[in-house]
């Protein structure tokens, strides 16, 4: 793999801590600022919007400007943002803050994507865009426990200034590793749009918004329901992160590794374990032993699906990938924004701690049977293809009218 990847996983590796080390310190902000739980909870939902408005807003605004530029301009977006959260006197500067650094993170993703799967040979993409999210899960070992023990310890705000100096790293490794990719000829803002009319494509990201919402539906609350329902101590919310990290880094590569063998059938496996572990952690959650396997478990199997369904999107968007892989960034963090809010209506509803995994239990078992339908009008198009290459002009005319 080219060196150039591991700049990207650097980039990646500070946007994950910053995204996920929200969720080991919403106590210690929510008590900080005098809000509520579900309320501190907004902190993970404005970011995944964030996210979602950013994604394709920044692509836009940088199809004029050469990627490697693009993606050291975001990770400065990222630094502000992160800093702004750190000095935030009031919890809507916080959140203000949250969402400055989120418009980057879609953007830098999507990009990256496209970027470390034009450095490989085609039948290694999937694993050069798994390596460049190697970064982003490997935040989740070691950033996200890090930033959650200095949280606890010395203060979230102390997190916060590390995770921006994160950014600087990576802004720098960006700067020194990645090569100046000349610009595609002839791609236009209207054929990256243009991608958005293929079914397949929309089928893709409405499996990201489901499938990922289903781990972000259980993680976003995993303190409150780890310290109240499991009887775990404060502290040892983070090594229960450091599980959840090791799973992703697992599922990651694996996910990596086999969709691009078998994309689709990696999908069912991926998805329908998620949805049953995500119902089992309802039973699971009451017991220390059990709950920890089962928080390693949805790391594992919510990442397994990243590779492929980014592939997907690359693939079924071919010619013109930047701006759907950037959305279908945007599309997993929808996931996790509505995963978040309809977690917190559980909560909030008192149905307890444990109510938000049945969310994530539906949401995962939904985007199955999305892969299963998109699968079958696949096979469709192609049988359906392969009658009008073999029938006579006539017939090819009106196989295709039809």
């Amino acid at each position: 793999m080219p060196l150039a990847l591991l700049a990207l996983a650097i980039g990646a590796f500070g946007i994950g801590t910053t995204e996920f080390v929200i969720m080991g310190l919403l106590p210690q902000v929510a008590g900080d600022f005098g809000v509520s739980i579900p309320t501190a909870g907004l902190l993970v939902t404005g970011y995944a919007l964030g996210v979602v408005i950013g994604a394709p807003l920044m692509t836009v605004l940088g199809t004029k400007v050469p990627r490697k530029r693009m993606l050291m301009l975001l990770m400065g977006l990222f630094i502000l943002g992160n800093l702004l959260s750190a000095v935030a006197p009031s919890f809507s500067v916080m959140l203000i803050g949250r969402v400055v650094a989120s418009l980057a993170h879609g953007a830098f993703f999507g990009i990256g994507s496209v970027v470390a799967a034009e450095l490989v040979a085609p039948d290694k993409k999937a694993g050069a865009i798994a390596m460049m999210f190697t970064g982003l899960t490997v935040a989740n070992v070691v950033g996200v426990p890090l930033g959650t023990l200095v949280g606890q310890s010395v203060g979230w705000r102390v997190t916060f200034a590390v995770v921006a100096g994160l950014g600087v790293i990576g802004l720098a490794g960006i700067a020194k590793l990645v090569p100046d990719l000349p610009k595609p000829e002839g791609v236009r803002l209207r054929h990256e749009l243009a991608a958005f009319k293929n079914t397949q494509v929309l089928l893709a990201m409405a499996m990201t918004v489901l499938g990922f919402g289903g781990v972000f539906a259980a993680i976003t609350y995993i303190a409150p329901m780890m310290t109240h329902v499991a009887g775990f101590a404060d502290g040892s919310v983070t090594w229960l992160l450091v599980l959840f990290g090791l799973g992703m880094v697992g599922g990651n590569l694996v996910g990596g590794k086999f969709a691009d063998r078998a994309l689709m059938p990696m999908l069912y496996v991926s998805l329908g374990s998620l949805a049953v572990v995500l119902a089992l952690f309802t039973v699971t959650a009451h017991n220390k032993i059990a709950a920890a396997v089962t928080i390693a478990l949805i790391g594992a199997l919510g990442f397994a699906t990243v590779p492929p369904l980014q592939k997907r999107v690359l693939d079924q968007a071919h010619g013109a990938p930047t701006l759907a892989s950037a959305v279908n960034i945007g599309a997993f963090n929808l996931g996790n924004a509505l995963s978040a809010w309809l977690g917190g209506i559980v909560i909030a509803a008192g149905f307890g701690y444990t109510a938000p995994n049945w969310v994530g239990a539906v949401l995962a078992a939904a985007a199955l049977v999305l892969a299963i339908l998109s699968a079958a009008l696949e096979r469709r198009t192609s049988a359906r293809g392969v009658v009008v290459a073999a029938g006579t002009p006539s017939e090819q005319r009106a196989a295709v009218h039809h």
